[in-house]
């Protein structure tokens, strides 16, 4: 997978409330215009949810993806990548976690992603950076609210 795009931002919210709505991940179209529709189709032995079905819309990007996500560095690392989709050839990501202090929250999120086409890097970088701060500035409306 190419080079990873990412943003950072922080969010006035304790960390407790940023990882209810991260890793509620069925419950993405609730604040993500993104996102169109989410279904979980796998839980791990503590039910969190290992497989998404999402249906995305962001802009140049829009698929059916299929995503696993992988809890092993949770609750400060939440990574997924693309297990199937109509369009996209990958699609690695992470939002990575960090409390400043008992309201605040830092969020990185990165992305990667390819699709079968050829697109220049520079383009690609610019439609995953244009996803990235349109999630996370969503993200921190939602829970500033």
């Amino acid at each position: 997978m190419s080079d990873f795009s990412s943003s950072t931002i922080t969010i006035d919210a304790p960390i407790a409330a940023v990882t209810d709505a991260l890793f509620a991940l069925d419950k993405y179209p609730e604040w993500s215009t993104s996102i169109k529709a989410a279904e979980a189709l796998a839980h791990d032995d503590q039910g969190r949810i290992t497989k998404v079905k999402m249906t995305i819309d962001a802009g140049m990007m829009k698929d059916r993806v299929i995503l696993d996500y992988d809890w092993s560095q949770a609750p400060g690392r939440l990574s997924f990548s693309l297990d199937d989709a109509d369009l996209l050839t990958g699609m690695d990501g992470a939002y990575i976690i960090a409390g400043i202090d008992d309201d605040s929250t830092q969020i990185t999120y990165e992305l990667a992603v390819s699709i079968s086409m050829p697109i220049p890097a520079m383009m690609r970088q610019k439609a995953e950076k244009a996803t990235i701060d349109m999630a996370l500035a969503q993200l921190k409306a939602n829970l500033e609210a």
